[in-house]
């Protein structure tokens, strides 16, 4: 199954404010292992960053001034989490946001999957600090990176922590699936496998006269 780890980053915490979406950052995870694809974009959003927002993540006024607007990534975006669960922590902010967007460019909210990262660690931790960074130090995991939010290092992260909150360690090989491969050696899933090559009379005969002077050589 195909995932996408999603993060993004505002101008401010409430759209009732009008505050929107300055950077969007993706990975895909295919049965919980990170593929190459990401996708990653700064935005310009059309208004000033506030100071608050510019704490967390850093990115001021100039920085976003010359970047896309979300019309113009908005279809990419789309294509790239087309049928695919979103895995996101305190997802209601996240999709507030991203929601808002579409809703300024008339366009239909999003109706992928969701798993809220947040509601799995309140689960699992209830009473317990339950922040990105505070999950990170549970499990382990090195977030020394994490100077400031941005949003593609939350994303690698929040896959991390998103393992660890399923208990699955490492991804599990389907011995399953294996040995019905084993089973149906016609079918297009290949094994390898060693050949068996029986040898002609003569091929026999050929090694033992080869066999016999080089003996001679070696010990006479």
């Amino acid at each position: 199954m195909k995932e996408i780890i999603l993060d993004t980053e505002t101008t401010g915490l409430s759209v009732k404010d009008g505050h929107r979406v300055v950077e969007i950052g993706c990975i895909e995870v295919e049965n919980l292992i990170p593929t190459k694809n990401k996708f990653h974009c700064y935005l310009n959003p059309e208004r000033k960053v506030s100071e608050k927002a510019l704490e967390v993540h850093g990115y001021t006024d100039e920085f976003l001034s010359n970047k896309k607007k979300f019309n113009e990534i908005v279809d990419e975006f789309l294509n790239f989490i087309k049928g695919k669960r979103l895995v996101i922590h305190n997802a209601e902010f996240d999709l507030s946001h991203l929601n808002n967007e579409l809703k300024i460019l008339n366009r239909e909210k999003l109706d992928n999957d969701v798993v809220d990262t947040l509601i799995l660690a309140r689960d699992k931790f209830p009473g317990s600090s339950i922040s990105l960074d505070a999950l990170c130090k549970k499990y382990r995991i090195d977030n020394s990176k994490r100077v400031q939010h941005t949003a593609l290092i939350d994303c690698d992260l929040l896959a991390k922590v998103y393992i660890n909150l399923l208990d699955q360690k490492e991804p599990t090989l389907d011995f399953q699936n294996f040995e019905s491969k084993i089973k149906e050696p016609n079918s297009n899933n290949k094994l390898y496998s060693k050949k068996i090559i029986k040898l002609s009379p003569e091929e026999i005969e050929n090694h033992k006269i080869f066999l016999k002077k080089n003996l001679k050589k070696n010990f006479f």
